[in-house]
């Protein structure tokens, strides 16, 4: 497991954190010290597997954010052996929140789109942490329907906050656009398949996720809001976002029990920041086994599928709050 800085760690993580700082105490003194360190080290693989099993809503969430999570970069980086990216929307410019291009996976040629928040200060401004603004999804759907054209299948990587909800991309059509790709992504006549690696957030998400194949990391989540922005609507709080995020049923199990997604992908113990190169590697065989798949099915069904299977959402029934 991944050694974090005290800053990375997470609030339901502080008694892990004390713990690790005294084994690492005491290993630097040595000595006759020795035992303690082997009971200790077990204890705390011990107290891993209570916190880790004992998540809250909000828990998960906090994991899905954490800023040393991998982003749609660091797996197209370890999943491709080769990627080319393209860029613009050739409209208004190129968006950094949305990068995409051609891929090899295995020397399996793909098309793969990513929503990026940036590993840095600097990239996270200049990716507006992952919310989109119209050009990011205008190319994005530029680049499927490339992908249509060299009968490619796409890949589509789901992390975001939300569309960017500023007065600018407004006046550029914001809510056009995403009504649009999720119009055209219907009839797009290759396989794609969609995974949340992270958040998936109102039509943020949905104006890249409508696929055949729909996966979701184990505490990555998929919600029509965010907990926050839940929690200031209903109760005019955003401190209530804890128990927004109970009553949302935005977790991966939800999802799956739902019908809105079709597979959980595990993570490591404590979350993907905890082994990164581990978590691409899972998601790299979750493509390659769909891609596989999904190719057997002749387009015309496939395009039905796609489009009966985000009906039936619309008819699963609203989710009472607890």
């Amino acid at each position: 497991m991944t050694v974090l800085k005290d800053s990375w760690y997470l609030p339901h993580e502080k008694e892990i954190l004390e713990l690790s700082k005294t084994i690492e105490s005491l290993k630097k003194q040595g000595g006759p010290l020795a035992k303690d360190v082997n009971r200790l080290e077990e204890r705390l693989e011990t107290l891993k597997t209570k916190v880790y099993s004992e998540l809250t809503p909000w828990d998960r969430v906090l994991i899905s954010r954490h800023p040393n999570r991998p982003h749609a970069r660091d797996y197209i980086r370890e999943m491709t052996s080769s990627f080319f990216e393209l860029h613009g929307d050739r409209t208004f410019g190129d968006d950094r929140s949305m990068i995409g291009g051609i891929a090899l996976i295995d020397e399996v040629p793909v098309m793969i789109l990513g929503q990026e928040k940036g590993s840095t200060t600097e990239e996270r401004v200049a990716c507006n942490f992952g919310m989109l603004s119209p050009e990011g999804f205008r190319k994005a759907l530029r680049l499927m329907r490339l992908a249509e054209k060299m009968k490619i299948s796409v890949i589509s990587l789901l992390d975001t906050p939300g569309a960017y909800p500023g007065l600018e991309a407004e006046q550029r059509g914001q809510g056009w656009v995403i009504a649009e790709n999720l119009q055209k992504m219907f009839s797009i006549a290759t396989p794609i398949i969609v995974i949340i690696i992270g958040e998936g957030c109102s039509g943020g998400a949905l104006g890249m996720g409508v696929g055949d194949s729909i996966a979701i990391l184990e505490h990555a989540y998929y919600s029509v809001i965010s907990p926050e922005g839940c929690a200031s609507i209903l109760w005019k709080d955003a401190g209530k976002k804890q128990e927004a995020a109970s009553s949302l049923r935005l977790n991966a199990e939800h999802m799956l029990a739902l019908g809105i997604v079709d597979e959980v992908l595990k993570e490591p113990l404590g979350g993907a920041h905890y082994d990164p190169s581990g978590m691409c590697k899972s998601v790299k065989e979750h493509i390659l086994k769909k891609i596989v798949s999904l190719r057997e099915k002749p387009l015309h069904q496939l395009l039905d599928a796609r489009y009966q299977r985000f009906r039936s959402i619309t008819s699963v029934g609203a989710v009472p709050l607890a």
